[in-house]
């Protein structure tokens, strides 16, 4: 994976079907969370539910901010800056190799990759598309990362466009 790395200092550096509405312990009351239909993984760690809850919270602030209508970019840009702000390290656009009969044939992008735990899709997208949570349960399987969060900030109450997605 190749990709700029930012901290808190702002140091540069720099499609499966799913079962939607299993609830994973420790997620959150009710939190609804997207599996590969018939997945069998150990619970989340609580440290990463804390760490997610910690980014959407990020992600509520610039919501709070900016409100919706804004390109994705925009809002990326901003989300990382309030990252930083919170002391979050983080990677933006990580590079990561498709690989097919062993062979490289292309490349992902990740939007972020947060205190390389969590893999973050950033959309303004007016309408959720399931073919999201199966991009992220992608770039799960790919950086062996067991947790994601695709947040649309195209909405008006940004606790709606936030779906957790985990392996």
């Amino acid at each position: 994976m190749t990709a700029v790395n930012h901290q808190a200092t702002e140091t540069p550096g720099t499609h499966h079907d799913v079962n939607e509405g299993a609830v994973i312990a420790g997620a959150g009351p009710m939190e609804r969370v997207n599996r590969p239909r018939g997945a069998s993984y150990a619970p989340i760690p609580e440290s990463l539910n804390l760490l997610s809850g910690r980014i959407i919270g990020c992600g509520i602030d610039v919501h709070k901010a900016l409100g919706p209508g804004l390109l994705e970019s925009a809002y990326e840009c901003a989300f990382c800056v309030e990252l930083a702000h919170e002391g979050l390290h983080f990677q933006r656009q990580v590079g990561c190799p498709v690989i097919y009969r062993g062979r490289a044939v292309g490349e992902y992008r990740l939007d972020l990759l947060v205190e390389n735990e969590i893999v973050v899709e950033v959309k303004a997208v007016e309408r959720f598309a399931p073919v999201y949570i199966a991009q992220v349960l992608t770039y799960l399987r790919a950086t062996e990362r067991r947790l994601g969060l695709i947040i649309n900030f195209n909405v008006p109450v940004l606790r709606d466009g936030v779906r957790r997605v985990a392996l």
